[in-house]
């Protein structure tokens, strides 16, 4: 049996870094780990080189700890930050707030993630200010803790030096540590200019998660510590957490290759200058014409972004009987009409069968069988119920009438029902 490789053309896959295969260099480099044997547990020589390339690349001593995803990667160094009792103030469009299902809560032993606004999905600086101080000392509080900002940031925007340096002192005075989700790390340092030292520790980091699936690598990313105090601790967090690999050398030997001759940068500045020639190519396609808005049908409402302005999801042909499966069956559409000029609230039974939906030429053919139609005003005797509701608005946007009505509907939507026999009326109406 034969698996294609090539699922998606190479041209289509703009979803995310994720989808892109691996650096020949580091697969070739896994082939050739594979042929052999190794100690196991970190104890290999891939494992010794690793530590010693990443000690010459951000200029100092560090402690390296291989994992295989980038969530462990942020998780374990945060725990090693953090007591249970505090908090991590990181921006609300953080990944460790928004794609990491509570694992940062679950590894850090319940610490709490506190959001922090700024603009680009960038923390600012006076409002984590405030934040570092909200009830500090409060034994009935989550205690400020950990800093943690993503360098780039998951809308693609860059700390700036001078960025990095402010909310790492404004921690730092107040006594927390600081760590860095660089997932894209090397795609940030390459849009900088600048060194992995002056971008990290020189700057006030702690620790860092430091990235390389997303940049040519199969499964390894590696937290970075530039504070020996926390080595042993994050090596027995590795172990609990399962990311203390028994072949640890299929790790190390992708992250060998990878700081190998440059390989990393190279990687991220292609990236980089693909990206940025996609951007100039998309700032050159005309804006489209908003004056050729027409009034929504059922695939236009299935995209909120597309619907013209005036018109409410609930109250959309899709969120009728003509289009229901666009929408939740236990949301009932709204009886207020909108504001709008559109003729789509005022349509009745006369409205030519060829401008309606297939559903709604059924209904008016149903309806027009079932009795003699009486017009009535729309949610004047309407009981409110869910059931009642639906079928009652459907009625009366498609054809205008309550005389589409089924025998089970005939206590509520009866022709000619007066408000009276309507046990609970909607508050207002009528």
């Amino acid at each position: 049996m034969s698996i294609s490789t090539d699922v998606i053309p190479s041209n289509q896959a703009f979803l995310s870094d994720n989808m892109a295969g691996a650096s020949p260099e580091i697969a070739q480099a896994v082939a050739a780990a594979a042929a052999g044997y190794a100690l196991s547990y970190g104890d290999d020589p891939f494992t010794g080189s690793v530590r010693h390339r990443l000690s010459e690349i951000f200029e100092r001593e560090v402690e390296v700890f291989p994992v295989s995803t980038g969530t462990a990667a942020n998780c374990l160094g945060l725990a090693a930050l953090t007591p249970p009792w505090g908090s991590v103030l990181c921006h609300p469009a953080s990944h460790i707030n928004v794609d990491e299902c509570g694992a940062p809560e679950f590894f850090t032993g319940g610490a709490k993630l506190v959001t922090v606004p700024g603009h680009d999905s960038k923390i600012d600086p006076d409002a984590l200010r405030e934040a570092v101080r909200r009830r500090a000392g409060d034994v009935h509080s989550v205690q400020p803790s950990v800093v943690s900002i993503s360098q780039a940031t998951e809308r693609g925007s860059v700390y700036a030096l001078d960025e990095i340096r402010r909310p790492a002192t404004i921690a730092k005075d107040a006594g927390l540590r600081c760590h860095m989700d660089g997932a894209r790390f090397a795609n940030a340092l390459d849009h900088l200019g600048v060194t992995p030292a002056e971008m990290t520790w020189q700057a006030g980091i702690d620790v860092l998660s430091f990235g390389a699936t997303k940049n040519g690598a199969m499964t390894a990313d590696v937290i970075v510590s530039f504070d020996p105090a926390l080595a042993s601790e994050l090596a027995f967090r590795a172990k609990r957490a399962g990311q203390l690999a028994s072949k640890m050398r299929f790790h190390t030997v992708q992250l060998d290759a990878y700081l190998t001759d440059g390989l990393w940068l190279r990687n991220a500045r292609r990236a980089n200058t693909m990206a940025a020639r996609l951007g100039d190519g998309l700032k050159a396609i005309p804006a489209p014409n908003s004056s050729a808005a027409r009034r929504p049908t059922s695939s236009s409402a299935a995209c909120p972004s597309r619907q013209p302005k005036g018109f409410s999801r609930r109250a959309t042909p899709s969120t009728t009987i003509a289009g229901r499966r666009a929408s939740s069956a236990s949301s009932p559409p709204s009886l207020t009409p909108p504001k709008t000029s559109t003729s789509f609230w005022t349509r009745s039974a006369a409205t030519p069968a060829d401008h309606r939906p297939e559903p709604a030429r059924r209904l008016a053919q149903r309806a027009a069988a079932a009795a003699p139609s009486t017009p009535i005003t729309l949610g004047t005797t309407c009981c409110g119920s869910g059931k009642c509701r639906r079928w009652r608005s459907a009625v009366l946007r498609e054809t205008g009438t309550a005389s589409g009505r089924r025998p089970a509907y005939a206590q509520h939507v009866g022709a000619g029902t007066a408000r009276t026999a309507c046990p609970r009326p909607l508050p207002g109406r009528g």
